[in-house]
């Protein structure tokens, strides 16, 4: 089964193109903007279903089916709350809740395959959802802090003070400019979803850095990078060769 991932924020499409693949499911292509969507769905044939955001990089996403005709069933996959996601679930086969679970992805899938639609008759009532949710889009609330535990305490630590985050022992640290280092009650892969992109960067599969605490970026062996940060210097931080283009998009 063809499907396509419509996302702006690629970390986001990523974690979801490599749960798809997990499914057996074959991604076409993973696009990020409502100019992109439109010329793809202009110059390719439709799939059979597309796991779609609704606030792009340059607009919504249903200015995507005021310009092309789309075929394609859709599964939601949002940032919006409970009220909104139940009022226009209706009008599509199902909706996802960023950050996606694992087996209410399947289920979508599946209920999809159960229903088996007729392509023709997939319609998406945009206009409603258009007045349900308002002109303007919806903020996206991203990660402001964490709380961690430190003995009989809980502390408080702002997103805007961690220099990176990292995997090791099974666990998951966050780096503060203090070079504290904290344990927290969570994964780097829940984090893509919940930290803002335009701060945070997943350079490997072990790090999250923070751009405001790069000083420097050096060429490293087999075309990968290797960044310095900020009271880190003890960590040996690399671009994984894979993700070296999206990470020079994402400093500039």
């Amino acid at each position: 089964m063809n499907v396509l991932v419509i996302e702006d924020e690629k970390p986001a499409a990523r974690r979801l193109t490599r749960m798809l693949e997990a499914l057996d499911l074959n991604v076409l292509a993973q696009l990020n903007s409502v100019e992109e969507a439109i010329t793809w769905f202009t110059n390719n044939s439709h799939p059979d279903l597309i796991f779609l955001d609704i606030q792009l990089s340059d607009g919504l996403s249903f200015e995507i089916f005021d310009a092309v005709t789309v075929t394609s069933a859709i599964i939601f996959t949002t940032a919006y709350d409970e009220y909104a996601l139940q009022a226009f679930k209706l009008n599509s086969i199902d909706y996802l809740l960023k950050p996606i679970d694992d087996e209410e992805l399947e289920n979508a899938v599946l209920k999809f395959k159960k229903q088996n639609p007729v392509q023709a008759d997939v319609k998406v009532n945009f206009d409603d959802i258009r007045k349900l949710l308002g002109i303007n889009p919806v903020e996206r609330d991203y990660k402001k802090r964490f709380t961690v535990k430190i003995g009989q305490h809980i502390k408080l630590i702002n997103v805007e003070d961690i220099v990176c985050l990292y995997s090791e022992n099974k666990g998951t640290y966050a780096r503060t400019r203090e070079q504290r280092d904290y344990l927290l009650d969570t994964t780097l892969e829940l984090l893509e979803d919940e930290l803002a992109p335009d701060q945070f960067f997943r350079v490997s599969r072990k790090y999250f850095v923070n751009i405001k605490a790069i000083e420097d970026i050096v060429s490293y062996t087999n075309s990968r990078l290797q960044v310095k940060l900020k009271s880190c210097s003890d960590q040996d931080i690399i671009v994984s060769r894979e993700r070296v283009k999206d990470f020079k998009l994402w400093l500039s």
